[in-house]
């Protein structure tokens, strides 16, 4: 998990990219996810898409010890420089697309067998994308949605709607190493 003082990193930036929509750094709810799928391991994790990706840490965790076929999401087009030098670190490679929530069809997520994401939910105007993205998952058949945040109030306020139509659940957790964060995750397990 290359922080913004490794070198491949540093490379990067040196190239004059900067990130615009918050995928400039690591994000803490990668590690809870990361740690949540270790312990958890997925029945189905052959395909993966990683929305909201940034510098898609969480899915090339996915690539590289599940080995699933990542296809990583984002808005900004900036982020994948970063990305594919942590994927080229980690010995693997993701598909980039980029994409806002609202654009993902349910025909373009019915190729997935797992969701994830991790700190996509920070403003109020991504709540309703987010939610409405996930049912289209659902409605999709995507067998596993895994969405970590550090548990700010707009993460909440979609997450419980997701509860209320799709029975997802709400998991409170922590990690302590390598690096340490809280949070919760939003769970959905539709196999």
């Amino acid at each position: 998990m290359p922080t913004g003082s490794h070198p491949a990193i540093r490379r990067v930036k040196r190239q004059g990219l900067y990130p615009s929509i918050h995928g400039n750094k690591l994000w803490k709810s990668s590690c809870l996810l990361i740690d949540y799928l270790n312990k958890n391991r997925p029945e189905h994790c052959r395909s993966v898409i990683d929305v909201g990706c940034g510098w898609g840490i969480s899915g090339i965790w996915c690539a590289r010890t599940l080995g699933s076929q990542v296809t990583s999401v984002d808005a900004d087009p900036d982020v994948f420089p970063f990305l594919q030098a942590s994927a080229s670190l980690n010995g693997v490679q993701t598909t980039s697309v980029v994409s806002r929530f609202e654009n993902l069809s349910t025909r373009q997520l019915a190729q997935f067998d797992m969701l994830i994401a991790a700190d996509i939910c920070f403003w109020d105007e991504l709540v309703n994308p987010v939610y409405n993205m996930v049912n289209r998952a659902v409605k999709a058949g995507v067998k596993h949605i895994f969405i970590a945040d550090p548990e700010r109030s707009t993460f909440f306020e979609m997450a419980e709607r997701c509860v209320d139509r799709h029975c997802a659940d709400i998991i409170d957790w922590k990690t302590h190493s390598p690096i340490k964060a809280s949070g919760a995750i939003m769970v959905i397990e539709s196999v």
